[in-house]
C-alpha cells in the first residue's frame, strides 16, 4: 500500500519554489507525488452515529500501535466515529493539515492495508474536498489534537463503488481506521521555537512574532553574501529535517537588492507542503538538518536559486539573491 492512499488530490508546490535550470530535478513537487487516488462524494454530510465499532484489543494508549478486532456483524451504513482517548490540543477545522498516525483495516477481515506507525512518520494531510477521503474530513472535524479517533467509513464516504485495487479494498468494503491526532496547522500557525539572537549586521533581520502574521524582513544596505546562509531565527525542539524529507511550512520571500515581496503563504492564506528533493538548492540545503517547529532566514545566491532563469512572472530578476522566512510546521 503506498502512503498516499488516502489522498485524491495533492497541494502543489508553489512554482517559485520549484527545482530549474542546472538543478538535479526539474519537476514540481506536485510532480513528483504518486497518482492521487479517487474517491467517492457527495452533496450532503454524512450522518455520524456512535457505532457499531470493532474493540481495540492492544496498543490502546495514544502513539501506540493498536491491534483492532475483526467486525462484528453488519457495519453501520453511516459514518461511525468515536473518540477513544480525547486530548486537549487545538481543534481541528475544515481545510486544516493535519498531522496523524494512523491504521487502516477492512471490517469484514480485520485486514490491515495501511499503517504509519510502522513507518515512524506521520500522515500530513490537508482535511479539504478533493484532498481526502470523505470519511476522514467529517470523522476528524471537531477533534483535538492528541485524541484517539476510531471510526469506520462506508463505502459511499471511502473509495466508492470502483474501490482501491492496489490496497486490497473492494468497492462494498467498511473501512476502520484508528487515527492519533498529533497536531493540526492552518493559515494562521508560526513556528513556536525559542528566539535566537540576531547578531550579524550583514544578514537580513527576520520578526519573531507567532501570531500567525508574516514576519517582517529586514534586509542590510549591503552587499549580498556569496554563500548559502541558513541561520535559526526561533529554533525549534523537533525532530531534524532530512534531505529525503517533505515539509509543511509559512513562508515569505524578498529579494535582497529591492527588499520587494515576491512570494508568501501568508498572503494567500494558504499553507505549503514540497518535498525537499524537488526545490531550489538553496531550499533543499537550507533547510536540511534544521528542527521542526523553527523559523529560519534562508539566504539564496544565484547559484543556488534561479541563477539567470527565474520563473516567468515571478518578478525575480535574473541573478538575484533571494532572501525567505521559513517557519518549519512539520515534516512528512
Amino acid at each position: 500500500m503506498r502512503r498516499r492512499s488516502l489522498l485524491i488530490a495533492v497541494p502543489a508546490g508553489m512554482v517559485t519554489l520549484a527545482a530549474c535550470g542546472d538543478d538535479d530535478s526539474g519537476s514540481s513537487a506536485a510532480d513528483a507525488t504518486e497518482t492521487p487516488q479517487a474517491s467517492a462524494s457527495s452533496a450532503s454530510p454524512p450522518k455520524i452515529v456512535d457505532g457499531p465499532l470493532p474493540a481495540i484489543t492492544a496498543g490502546t494508549e495514544f502513539g501506540e500501535k493498536p491491534t483492532v478486532a475483526k467486525g462484528s456483524g453488519d457495519p453501520s451504513k453511516d459514518l461511525a466515529v468515536k473518540t477513544a482517548i480525547a486530548g486537549g490540543g487545538k481543534a481541528v477545522a475544515e481545510n486544516d493539515f493535519v498531522v496523524a498516525h494512523y491504521l487502516g483495516q477492512i471490517w469484514d477481515t480485520a485486514k490491515v492495508f495501511d499503517n504509519s506507525y510502522d513507518r515512524k512518520t506521520p500522515l500530513v494531510i490537508q482535511l479539504a474536498q478533493g484532498s481526502i477521503i470523505e470519511g476522514w474530513r467529517y470523522a476528524l472535524a471537531g477533534k483535538k489534537a492528541g485524541s484517539r479517533v476510531q471510526f469506520s467509513v462506508p463505502p459511499t464516504w471511502g473509495y466508492g463503488e470502483q474501490g482501491n485495487e492496489e490496497a486490497g479494498i473492494k468497492g462494498t468494503d467498511t473501512l476502520v481506521f484508528v487515527v492519533d491526532v498529533q497536531d493540526t496547522f492552518n493559515a494562521r500557525s508560526s513556528a513556536q521555537g525559542k528566539a535566537v539572537p540576531q547578531d550579524d549586521a550583514a544578514l537580513p533581520k527576520v520578526g519573531t512574532n507567532t501570531d500567525g502574521k508574516a514576519p517582517s524582513i529586514e534586509v542590510p544596505e549591503a552587499d549580498a553574501p556569496k554563500k548559502l546562509v541558513a541561520e535559526y531565527v526561533l529554533e525549534g525542539d523537533g525532530a531534524e529535517v532530512g534531505a529525503e524529507n517533505s515539509v509543511l511550512v509559512q513562508y515569505k520571500g524578498v529579494v535582497w537588492d529591492s527588499g520587494k515581496e515576491f512570494d508568501s503563504t501568508y498572503g494567500r492564506k494558504q499553507l505549503t507542503s514540497f518535498s525537499l528533493q524537488q526545490v531550489v538548492k538553496g531550499w533543499s540545503q537550507g533547510l536540511t538538518g534544521k528542527k521542526v517547529g523553527s523559523r529560519v532566514l534562508i539566504v539564496i545566491p544565484p547559484d543556488l536559486g534561479y541563477g539567470d532563469s527565474p520563473p516567468q512572472g515571478s518578478g525575480i530578476e535574473k541573478d538575484s539573491t533571494l532572501v525567505f522566512s521559513v517557519d518549519i510546521l512539520a515534516k512528512m
